[in-house]
């Protein structure tokens, strides 16, 4: 990590042994950007926080508004609209244990076959 810190003297202290790659390369980047990046967080690809069961129904919404995911516990077709669709899409043969990365804002009965449903947020 010298190499770094030699090629850039304000950064001898931010890089240290064992960082990532990643860690590396955003020390690199001058100051401002890397403000910018860490304002900049993707809530759609970071971890749940939270998890609701799903009761697949005619025409209600996730009661929760838009989820990040969606966890199917029990094998089979779930009928899911998708955050800017406006009608259900079924997703076939959805093999239990399976999370499908879809921002969906509601299951529908009609279609799903699949049980066990669990939103993430």
């Amino acid at each position: 990590m010298t190499w770094i810190a030699a090629d850039r003297p304000a950064l001898a202290g931010t890089v240290k042994p064992g960082d990532t790659a990643m860690q590396r390369l955003f020390h690199t980047l001058p100051s401002g950007v890397r403000e910018a990046a860490d304002a900049t967080v993707d809530l759609a690809s970071a971890p749940a926080s939270s998890l609701k069961v799903v009761t697949p129904h005619a025409s209600n919404t996730l009661p929760d508004g838009v989820c990040r995911a969606l966890w199917v516990g029990t094998a089979g077709d779930v009928a899911v609209i998708a955050e800017d669709d406006t009608v259900a899409i079924t997703l076939t043969a959805v093999p239990a244990g399976s999370v499908l990365p879809v921002r969906a804002k509601a299951v529908r009965v009609a279609g799903t076959t699949a049980g066990n449903i669990v939103a993430l947020y």
